[in-house]
């Protein structure tokens, strides 16, 4: 029988076929296939210099990483630090990226275009509050207009 995923509903499906063909042509009809998973093995290289390892295949296919010396597959404290120590690269450090704590926040004026992104938000620049309009003046400008209407008809 063919490998699936650990769906259980999957399962339940396959339980009732109990041979290949008959699931074959069920799923035919449904206009599904099933193609066998195929995994040829890679050429057993020998250990290249400075590698601690290689990546091999286990019989289902799945990628493992088969180390060369013994002491690698340790498991425990010892085992871990010995991994660590194997897979390290001197060219390689983590750097924590911080920002100072003064630095001023950067703005972000495509923010508001194209969408919000919080790990690249910044500061949205935002349009200020409208500018407030004096009313009482607003007020003498239509009783100003109304007076002049007024004095134009009546002439």
């Amino acid at each position: 029988m063919a490998h699936f995923n650990k769906d259980p509903a999957i399962y339940n499906l396959l339980a009732g076929f109990r041979d290949e063909s008959a699931l074959k042509d069920e799923l035919k009809k449904l206009g599904l296939r099933l193609r066998p998973r195929v995994v040829t093995p890679r050429e057993q290289k020998p250990g290249q210099p400075g590698q601690p390892g290689q990546i091999a295949f286990d019989d289902r296919g799945n990628a493992i990483y088969e180390w060369q010396d013994q002491s690698l597959t340790e498991d425990g404290e010892a085992g871990e630090r010995a991994r660590n120590k194997a897979l390290a690269h001197p060219g390689l450090a983590i750097v924590d990226d911080e920002v100072p704590a003064n630095a001023p926040i950067r703005s972000n004026p495509k923010g508001l275009r194209v969408g919000y992104n919080p790990y690249e938000s910044g500061v949205l620049a935002r349009k200020g509050p409208p500018k407030k309009r004096d009313l009482r003046e607003l007020s003498k400008w239509m009783e100003a207009k109304k007076n002049a209407k007024r004095d134009g008809q009546e002439e």
